[in-house]
């Protein structure tokens, strides 16, 4: 082979790699995410979500045309979710959050050929194309509540959730569960921000409640309000701050939040006692993976404190605030609720029981 040959040769081999790296970059599974209102850096839910998404599109094999969207509105939620189920190239629709997900049975019974990963609501379809991702946050409330109870100087704590819904409830049940286990003397108080979608996005409102709940003694607060628990940490920095200008030389009490979802403990070093962590990225980069190896299944999913879908936070910015004693005790406690040990109280479980109850 001369010279002449051998560069069309090379010239040939070159184009026929690059045509097949296109080939095979085309084929590329197109992953299309919805996230919830509050968009990407919430530090909750949406974050987490898109921590996950961006994990999978780095190590996985699917196509950088893959993509999120932040939305602003329920309208919009619907629109993004409608327009990626009737996109060709949408391989599997994600939708984070509650309130999206409820939309997701229709669109998945219409069109059969897409695949849904639904986050914190079960979705069930007769196609069976939908996969349900859901966190025992009673396991994880629990722990907070009594992380909170160790922590109290007043004998009072407090949960401010987003909307009232059963899953709030389900918070607010097992977090004074939690406390309660480790004093039956202290208060517990639970209330939520408002009864429709627009409480997830309301720091002002939810800073006035933490700050009236603060004024009347309780000093944790476990905020579980999505974007608006910024609200929240905006109070307890500011009461924080109050506390050491007025100080006169008495052991006045410190005030806390604890965090939820992702790990918000750098929001206020020093002032949030811990975070409740919902590993939404470990769920996104699951579904991807399957769709990816060819194993998605249309199935629910539960992610616990046994799987590491559920725990608890703690690095260089709360660690001042756990003494070794604490921290082996919290430990002991998240053990127990592995083994069984620890009944945790479930208000899902709660209400199926009193509707059977009702119904015979």
């Amino acid at each position: 082979m001369n010279s002449f040959h051998k560069i069309i040769y090379k010239y040939f081999l070159c184009m026929f790699f690059l045509l097949k790296s296109n080939f095979v970059y085309a084929n590329l599974p197109i992953i299309c995410m919805v996230l919830d209102v509050g968009g990407k850096n919430d530090k909750s839910f949406n974050q987490s979500a898109v921590e996950g998404f961006q994990q999978a599109l780095e190590s996985l094999a699917i196509s950088k045309e893959s993509k999120f969207l932040e939305t602003h509105s329920d309208q919009q939620i619907q629109q993004f979710l409608r327009a990626f189920s009737v996109d060709p190239n949408c391989k599997l629709i994600i939708s984070v959050g509650v309130n999206p997900s409820t939309h997701v049975k229709a669109l998945a019974e219409k069109y059969s050929d897409k695949k849904y990963l639904t986050i914190d609501a079960e979705i069930h379809s007769s196609k069976k194309n939908v996969r349900s991702a859901l966190f025992r946050e009673d396991q994880g409330a629990f722990l907070m509540g009594a992380i909170a109870a160790m922590k109290s100087s007043t004998k009072k704590v407090a949960m401010i959730g987003g909307m009232d819904i059963p899953m709030m409830k389900r918070f607010g049940v097992a977090y004074e569960a939690g406390a309660k286990h480790i004093s039956t003397k202290i208060e517990v108080l639970y209330t939520v921000i408002g009864p429709k979608t627009e409480a997830w996005n309301n720091p002002a409102k939810a800073k006035e409640i933490a700050i009236s709940l603060f004024t009347q003694g309780y000093d944790v607060i476990f905020q579980v309000a999505g974007p608006s628990g910024q609200g929240i940490f905006q109070a307890t920095k500011e009461f924080n701050i109050d506390l050491e200008k007025n100080k006169t030389g008495n052991r006045v009490h410190k005030f806390f939040t604890i965090g939820v979802d992702s790990n918000q403990n750098s929001i206020i070093p020093g002032a949030v006692l811990t975070s409740m962590l919902k590993h939404v990225d470990i769920a996104v980069y699951m579904a991807i993976k399957d769709i990816v190896e060819d194993r998605f299944t249309s199935e629910t999913k539960y992610f616990d404190l046994r799987n590491g879908g559920i725990d608890w936070a703690y690095d260089k910015y709360n660690r001042i605030l756990l003494s070794g004693l604490e921290i082996r005790k919290i430990n002991k406690i998240r053990s127990e609720i592995i083994d069984g040990k620890i009944k945790v109280p479930d208000y899902y479980e709660l209400m199926k029981k009193a509707n059977n109850k009702t119904l015979n």
